[in-house]
């Protein structure tokens, strides 16, 4: 390579970049911003991530756009002119958001957690359930370009822009789904949908089917409310009328100069005595 070619070590400084908030240890908070760094590494990018930390924590990347499938952004190397970065995803058609939502709505648990802005821990668990991925399952799902002159991939500026969109996560949750394809009004406004459709009850005379092997309740409506045995012979409390007052805990009420509960006593006993009607 000749030397106009290869690119200076010192990155130009520049003011107002997006500066990663993380400024030591481990970016991203949140269990899905780690999990996005973790299947980088796993799929074989993580190994050269380290490259673009310090890259984000300057603010070298100078704009960052996300969108359905994509991801833009600018970083400002060595060189005066900053380099323009994309990275791609695959996004799943109409067909598989209808399956991975329909799975999410058939689950009360997903469907409550997502319709109060949270994101399920297991949600990848909704995606295999239907023979999908939610992150990368291999480095070729990514599509990673920079226009800077360094010819392994990912480069520093690439690094730095997925330790940035691994921080947006903790922000938004949500912003994985959209780089899936499906942003999150969609998303919640289907969810509800199907769980509102799912929860209609049948019309018509269609009848329920028998639940555990018992007959349906309308085939034996004529029997339902018949006793099926002898009911057993109720005996009579021995205990004296009053003794639910000895129960109560401690009432520290005087009337008059006597406690409540003497006073109470009398009304309790009068009410057991058929003489006093």
């Amino acid at each position: 390579m000749a030397w106009w070619d290869s690119e200076p070590t010192r990155a130009v400084k520049v003011e107002g970049g997006i500066k990663a908030r993380s400024k030591r240890g481990a970016i991203g908070q949140s269990w899905w911003s780690a999990r996005f760094i973790q299947v980088l590494t796993s799929i074989g990018v993580g190994g050269r991530l380290d490259r673009g930390r310090n890259y984000a924590r300057a603010g070298q990347v100078l704009e960052l756009r996300t969108g359905a499938g994509t991801v833009l952004a600018t970083v400002q190397g060595s060189r005066p002119r900053p380099y323009d970065v994309r990275i791609g995803l695959p996004t799943y058609g109409k067909v598989e958001w209808a399956q991975i939502e329909q799975a999410m709505a058939d689950s009360a648990w997903y469907a409550a957690k997502l319709l109060a802005g949270e994101m399920p821990k297991d949600i990848e668990e909704v995606f295999t359930s239907v023979g999908l991925t939610l992150f990368p399952g291999d480095v070729r799902d990514l599509t990673m370009d920079c226009s800077c002159p360094d010819h392994v991939v990912p480069c520093k500026h690439l690094a730095a822009v997925f330790y940035l969109l691994a921080e947006s996560f903790d922000d938004d949750p949500f912003g994985i789904l959209a780089l899936r394809g499906r942003d999150r009004e969609t998303l919640l406004e289907n969810i509800r949908a199907r769980r509102g459709a799912a929860s209609a009850q049948p019309s018509g005379d269609h009848e329920p089917e028998p639940v555990g092997g018992a007959p349906a309740l309308v085939s034996c409506l004529d029997s339902y409310f018949v006793a099926s045995g002898e009911l057993p012979m109720l005996v009579a409390s021995s205990a004296p009328p009053d003794a639910v007052l000895d129960q109560l805990p401690p009432i520290d009420v005087t009337v008059r100069g006597k406690p409540l509960v003497d006073l109470l006593r009398p009304a309790y006993r009068s009410l057991a005595d058929p003489s006093a009607s």
